[in-house]
């Protein structure tokens, strides 16, 4: 198996589990804990503090780069690896599956929330056999960089976006198929926006952020008032705060409160690598995790919905909208999407069998259905 691979810069693991236990606080007791980081760590958190949380939070980047190996020794296909260098001193940890084929367009996955590229460990396979894949771990996530973000919605997109076009630009890409799942659909929309030359297919796979907000007058089932009263209390924390404040139980309530993600993937792992993975790409510092906070308002709903925007994408860019049959997502953003282009091609496809996860719920289909879309373009 080839490889090009930088170290990722590994930090003191007290600081970093501090730095990112303080990350999940509330803004203002964050940064004014914050500000007591700033001066020396040793002298402010010597002693029994250091010692204490590494044992409590038990991850470290090594342990990430570990857990991901383990996922990607199984895929049965050669790979490049490298770290590709951004602005700000900011590197894009990327895989790069070509076969040396070099005359298709390339296909671009982009992953979703809380992810990383190992989750697509049943897709590489397939998806690279007549077109090079590149997947990468967005910017704030998995083994990327993790950089504070900006704390207004359009600037954290903004952020991402550009992100996106100074990885592709530092690679020499011209145009690729660009898929995103969750909220990697969201970012590859708002990337065709601003870049539209670059895309010659966007696939959204379960995309998050497209719909807005339902007023809550409006629904049948109004959300009861201890739900929002929870809503409220847990609003000044990151989504994912819970995991990185249990520490060393962490893992086992990953694994606890997500075994559907070990069945998904039990045809090619029979132990708890998956879950593993998972754990230790959301419990490092949450950069993404923060970014994607100031992206949304109250219940999980983007700020600035996609919906809104979409109609004003180049209308030669192809669209194709996949999402699970049996997905708690709603799937009404293909026809939307559809209604706002209408003198463009969206096609809207649903995999039977699969929940939000189409491609790790029913891999082959998801494969087919996305080489047949690639297949289109050349």
């Amino acid at each position: 198996m080839a490889a090009e691979e930088e170290e990722v810069d590994s930090a003191d693991a007290g600081e970093r589990c501090l730095r990112s236990w303080i990350l999940s606080l509330p803004n203002k007791v964050g940064a004014q804990l914050m500000g007591l980081c700033r001066k020396p760590f040793d002298a402010r958190w010597s002693g029994w503090l250091t010692g204490w949380l590494p044992t409590w939070c038990p991850t470290s980047t090594s342990h990430l780069k570990e857990a991901e190996e383990k996922i990607l020794k199984y895929v049965p296909c050669t790979y490049k690896k490298e770290l590709v260098r951004i602005s700000n001193g900011n590197k894009i940890w990327t895989l790069k599956f070509s076969h040396n084929i070099s005359n298709k367009t390339p296909l671009v996955l982009l992953h979703g929330f809380g992810g990383g590229l190992g989750l697509w460990a049943l897709n590489f396979e397939d998806l690279c056999t007549d077109r090079p894949v590149y997947a990468f771990d967005l910017l704030g996530f998995g083994r990327s960089s993790r950089p504070r973000f900006d704390s207004d919605a359009e600037e954290v997109e903004n952020q991402f976006v550009e992100s996106i076009e100074e990885w592709r630009c530092a690679l020499g890409l011209d145009k690729v198929i660009l898929l995103g799942h969750n909220l990697g659909g969201f970012l590859a929309a708002a990337y065709c926006l601003k870049y539209p030359s670059r895309v010659n297919h966007l696939i959204l796979v379960e995309p998050w952020g497209f719909p807005e907000r339902p007023d809550l007058a409006d629904q049948d089932r109004p959300i009861p008032v201890w739900i929002r009263a929870l809503g409220a209390a847990l609003t000044p924390f990151n989504p994912l705060a819970g995991l990185r404040i249990a520490g060393p139980f962490g893992l086992s309530l990953v694994q606890r409160l997500r075994p559907d993600f070990k069945r998904k993937y039990s045809s090619m792992f029979e132990d708890d690598t998956v879950t593993e993975y998972i754990y230790h790409c959301n419990v490092q510092t949450p950069s993404g995790e923060t970014a994607f906070k100031n992206m949304t308002v109250p219940y999980g709903w983007a700020k600035r919905p996609m919906l809104q925007r979409i109609g004003k994408m180049h209308p030669d860019i192809p669209v194709s909208v996949i999402y699970g049959a049996r997905s708690c997502i709603d799937g009404n953003s293909g026809t939307s999407i559809q209604s706002l282009r209408p003198h463009s091609y969206v096609k809207t496809i649903a995999i039977l069998g699969a929940g939000h996860y189409v491609y790790a719920d029913q891999p082959e289909d998801f494969n087919q259905k996305v080489k047949e879309i690639c297949d289109t373009v050349d």
